[in-house]
């Protein structure tokens, strides 16, 4: 068996991407979303109750589709992030990096010696439980490593971040951005929308794919517009309560 090809990573410089944050730990109701035509689906266990056996299930059900995976750790951790590459992920959301220090310790905890610390098991699901004996040294050439922005200390070291090998894609997070410019839960503050124009305008300058979630549909079709390369247009969450809303208020009024 070999080592299977991460698509995500070799569609970023090629193509726009749009997909989804899954929060709510469910392998079916992503089995149903990765079959709605998603680029992409991200699997949070940042601020979700995902633990690892339900990220498994998730990853598996996503098997049959098309729907790349991305999985958020909770934080950049090594034992972290060595559990969910064991699990299978290839592409991994590492929220909260603010300096080329933390970016390039990141890329150390997805590398096997000598080009980093992760933890070395040849029987992992990743590596099709040991059928497939070529994943030790094959591993790191599918892995994509997207970097998460989301403080203003962050965005002052964005081209350092993205500088570093091994980052395939600095993801901008407005949510914390607005929290660290003073503007918590207003990701459509002018303030806020200026740092995030500002951070496309330089990962343009350096040729950078960039990423981007946003629940504001005007905001979405503009950063699609803009030929963001990885764009977020909705949660699971989002989809589930603005459906039902919707519906209830449309029968409401009959």
């Amino acid at each position: 068996m070999k080592t299977r090809t991460n698509h995500f990573r070799q569609a970023l410089s090629q193509q726009q991407q749009l997909g989804m944050f899954s929060t709510l730990g469910s392998n079916t109701l992503v089995e149903l979303l990765a079959g709605c035509g998603f680029d992409w689906i991200m699997l949070d266990t940042e601020h979700s109750p995902n633990d690892m056996g339900e990220i498994i299930a998730q990853l598996q059900a996503m098997a049959a589709h098309g729907t790349s995976a991305i999985v958020r750790p909770a934080w950049s951790e090594m034992i972290l992030i060595k559990r969910i590459l064991d699990a299978g992920a290839q592409t991994l959301l590492l929220p909260c990096i603010q300096s080329a220090d933390e970016a390039r310790e990141a890329v150390s905890y997805t590398r096997y010696p000598p080009f980093g610390v992760r933890g070395v098991s040849g029987s992992s699901r990743a590596a099709d439980y040991g059928l497939n004996t070529d994943y030790l040294r094959t591993a790191a050439d599918e892995i994509c490593i997207l970097a998460q922005i989301e403080t203003v200390e962050g965005l002052a070291n964005l081209e350092e971040i993205a500088a570093v090998e091994g980052i395939d894609a600095i993801f901008i997070g407005p949510a914390d951005l607005a929290a660290s410019l003073g503007h918590l839960g207003d990701t459509q503050h002018p303030e806020v929308q200026a740092a995030v124009d500002d951070a496309f305008r330089r990962l343009r300058a350096l040729g950078k794919p960039a990423g981007y979630l946003t629940l504001n549909e005007a905001e979405a079709e503009r950063r699609i517009a803009e030929g963001i390369a990885v764009v977020g247009v909705a949660t699971d969450t989002s989809i589930v309560m603005r459906g039902a809303r919707s519906m209830l208020q449309r029968l409401s009024q009959r």
